[in-house]
């Protein structure tokens, strides 16, 4: 592993007269038999049971453990990763909520003998990475060793028509690193080429890594016509807007010339979306709202002086559009909040998968849900784009060494992180990896706005 890791900073170092390394040297690196890897292990699926969500820990339940190079098969590619992050799917796996992560691999197995080599006694978790491509196998064409290269989360197999107008309606879709075996919160990874797109030139290995799933997800769940087909002008509330998924949210919405109501849960988080841009903001500890009288019954009293606050902001609008991933807890304030013939478009639920609205407020107004699930390679490509172009930006607020994810996971479990956190896998430390110093530096005030305020 050393000598990989050598190869690729010698790689990615500013020039000092030595030729640079291609394709040939990096496929000729020798590959180790094992790496070291974030694991959850099967037998201890049952180590939380009778413990509430909030008391399970993922400091428990993460290992990181030297585990064998899996076979690498046709249309994969192996990859050496300098840096992934957290992403709330990982705080699931690790709670073993809402239901173990083998049951996916062993169906997943159960597909084909290729397949199988994803069901086994342990689960190498992660949904984002950033590095450098090792291998790849029989008919990769477009990557080659040596590619800088991020990766996405989507793992299609294609083999059903269902698939081929919306690559996430396919039947064997699955998220990587959580319904799949072989993650990116490790020293390499195995993906298939085409979850792989180019590293942004202005971005360090643990920059680059952080956007991947949710970016993606909020490209696809905010501007796709897959979603909610942001437009110029439009009102947009986001839940949780300096948060991993709120913080892409608000970009996209201040990118795209519509107007983000942003709530938070605090004045920091507040300031943080000052920073970004965003001006209309609700801190809803602040403001005290109960959208619940208790466990089983809602307090519409709670929606109507939301959406008044919400007039207040806009000058009398009501939002075109909410950015739903709270779920439960305030989901019928969504509902009850947006325009006639506006939509609540939703993905994740971390407060709770049963939501609980009025319909009358959906249907008699002509509004619309509308679910959304990470994004197919396209609008991944697309999202991805953006970073690289300068016109999003990473929100990572704090880096972990890989035997810290388990204290990372627990952070995003409870909360107290801000935007992202990455892990550096191989890098040595941070910093390293920037191939384009002038863009990063007219855009590194955006690239920091969550480093600062942490």
């Amino acid at each position: 592993m050393n000598e990989i890791l050598d190869a690729i900073l010698a790689s990615t170092a500013p020039d000092h007269g030595s030729p640079a390394l291609g394709p040939a040297d990096f496929a000729a690196l020798p590959v180790p038999e094992s790496y070291r890897a974030v694991t959850v292990h099967k037998d201890e699926a049952e180590m939380f049971t009778g413990q509430t969500t909030k008391e399970k820990d993922p400091r428990k339940s993460l290992h990181v453990d030297e585990v064998p190079v899996p076979e690498l098969g046709p249309g994969e590619a192996l990859v050496a990763v300098m840096a992934s992050s957290v992403n709330y799917n990982s705080v699931w796996t690790s709670i073993f909520e809402p239901l173990p992560t083998f049951g996916f691999l062993e169906r997943y197995g159960r597909l084909s003998p290729l397949a199988k080599r994803h069901d086994l006694p342990y689960h190498i978790i992660g949904s984002d990475l950033a590095g450098v491509v090792l291998r790849t196998g029989p008919g990769v064409n477009i990557w080659q060793p040596g590619d800088e290269v991020v990766a996405h989360c989507l793992s299609v197999e294609l083999e059903s028509a269902d698939g081929h107008n919306d690559t996430m309606l396919d039947p064997e879709q699955r998220i990587w690193g959580f319904e799949t075996n072989f993650g990116g919160l490790a020293e390499l990874a195995l993906v298939k080429s085409n979850q792989l797109m180019p590293k942004p030139t202005h971005l360090s290995w643990e920059e680059a890594a952080a956007p991947g799933l949710v970016n993606s997800t909020a490209y696809r769940q905010l501007v796709s016509r897959n979603g909610a087909g942001m437009k110029q002008g439009d009102n947009v509330l986001i839940w949780g807007a300096s948060g991993g998924l709120g913080s892409y949210a608000t970009q996209f919405a201040l990118a795209g010339g519509a107007t983000p109501i942003c709530v938070v849960s605090s004045p920091r988080k507040a300031e943080i979306c000052r920073a970004m841009g965003a001006e209309a903001i609700i801190d809803r500890s602040a403001e005290d709202y109960k959208f619940w009288k208790d466990e089983h019954t809602q307090d519409p009293k709670e929606w109507k002086r939301l959406g008044k606050r919400i007039r207040e902001l806009t000058g009398g609008e009501d939002v075109d559009i909410v950015f739903e991933h709270p779920g439960r807890e305030t989901f019928g304030a969504s509902v009850y909040v947006t325009r006639k013939g506006g939509t609540i478009v939703t993905c994740a639920s971390t407060s709770g998968y049963t939501h609980e609205y009025d319909n009358r407020y959906l249907w008699m107004s002509l509004k619309r849900i509308v679910g959304s699930h990470f994004a197919n390679y396209r609008e991944a490509w697309e999202a991805n784009r953006l970073i690289a172009k300068g016109k999003i930006h990473p929100t990572l607020s704090k880096v972990y060494s890989l035997e810290e994810t388990g204290q990372a996971a627990h952070d995003v479990h409870r909360n107290v992180h801000q935007g992202k956190v990455g892990v550096l896998c191989l890098a040595p430390r941070e910093g390293l990896g920037v191939r384009d110093p002038e863009l990063r530096e007219r855009h590194i005030d955006a690239i920091n706005i969550f480093r600062d305020a942490a």
